[in-house]
């Protein structure tokens, strides 16, 4: 064999010898990443399971909290307990120490409150079949929509899509022995949103949508105000004749003593004579509130936000959503 013929055999060799190596290399790396990726995607999905589980223990503990406040009287406010907010806590906090816990194990924190959804204007009373109660809810948004900056022409807008978008049932002559009529939508009707953070689906520009739901929600049917909880703007918008002056002197003055009637509603604004119009409906209890709750761990947060309905001492869940995100991109799947 000559000498050229052994070198070029030579370089054959150390040439399939590198591809070999780099094919291993290849491979190995790519089993240690899908393995490397099987097992975060196991570490997510029990961390993720793990706190919906959490959230459900919360939601049901504030389920509870609602239940026995509905034993302590007629009026809701928020010196009671369940108006009071749990601030972010670590998860430790409230569990039993456990010695078989390792220190290495990521620190979970939890936070949530409940909240009044009837301290909200429920835009659902935009859509009232008597026309009278229709206009005075109308002339209520409007107060509200001023009061925020936001165009005179969202208020007709918004009552015009909310009618369109809930089903309607004509008169049946009930009793009479007359067919029950099945409730209908136009199939041009926009889609009802499922919450205040989707007015969009109603027309609405994104700024406007924006400064409105703070004070707004969409509840299962139209509801009262509740005077002790709701905030300024939309005491304005709901106590007829009422400016911003005397919604503050209101708010301050429910923060002593709890308001169960028009005449402490008179009393603390200054006028012994205030009245309210019947089609603009204000209480002084609530029977629907909305649970938040966020878990923490590290920077992966679950949150959810579940609407309840309370009917004496029983709780019924009624809607619930959650969202997922890490602190750093705060971006929702």
């Amino acid at each position: 064999m000559s000498t050229v013929s052994h070198r070029r055999q030579r370089g054959v060799a150390l040439l399939t010898a590198m591809i070999i190596v780099t094919l291993v290399a290849t491979l190995a790396s790519a089993m240690y990443w899908r393995q490397w990726r099987s097992v975060q995607i196991e570490l997510a999905e029990r961390g993720r399971s793990q706190s919906s589980w959490i959230l459900s223990g919360a939601l049901d503990w504030a389920s509870l909290i609602l239940a026995e406040d509905s034993k302590t009287g007629q009026v809701d406010h928020l010196s009671e307990p369940w108006a009071t907010p749990l601030e972010e806590a670590r998860l430790s906090t409230f569990l039993a120490a456990d010695e078989a816990n390792t220190d290495d194990a990521p620190e979970a924190f939890l936070a949530g409150k409940i909240s009044d959804a009837q301290a909200r204007y429920n835009l659902r009373n935009l859509a009232a079949a008597d026309p009278v109660t229709a206009k005075k809810n109308l002339e209520a948004l409007t107060r509200l929509c001023e009061q925020l900056n936001i165009d005179s022409s969202v208020p007709p807008r918004l009552a015009a899509a909310m009618r369109a978008a809930l089903p309607s049932a004509p008169p049946t002559g009930e009793g009479s022995g007359a067919p029950v009529a099945v409730q209908v939508v136009s199939e041009e009707a926009p889609l009802l949103p499922p919450s205040v953070e989707y007015l969009r689906w109603l027309g609405l520009d994104a700024q406007s949508s924006a400064r409105l739901a703070p004070y707004v929600t969409l509840l299962p049917k139209p509801t009262a105000v509740n005077v002790n909880t709701a905030p300024r703007e939309v005491l304005v918008a709901v106590l007829e004749g009422v400016d911003p002056g005397s919604a503050d002197r209101l708010v301050q003055v429910r923060q002593r003593t709890q308001i169960k009637s028009t005449a402490d509603i008179g009393a603390a604004i200054g006028r012994t004579n205030f009245q309210q119009p019947d089609a603009l409906q204000i209480g002084y209890s609530s029977n629907y509130f909305e649970v938040r709750g966020r878990m923490r761990i590290e920077q992966r947060v679950l949150e959810e936000r579940s609407l309840v309905h309370r009917e004496r001492r029983n709780i019924t869940v009624l809607q619930r959503e959650r969202a997922s995100f890490t602190l750093a991109s705060q971006v929702t799947p």
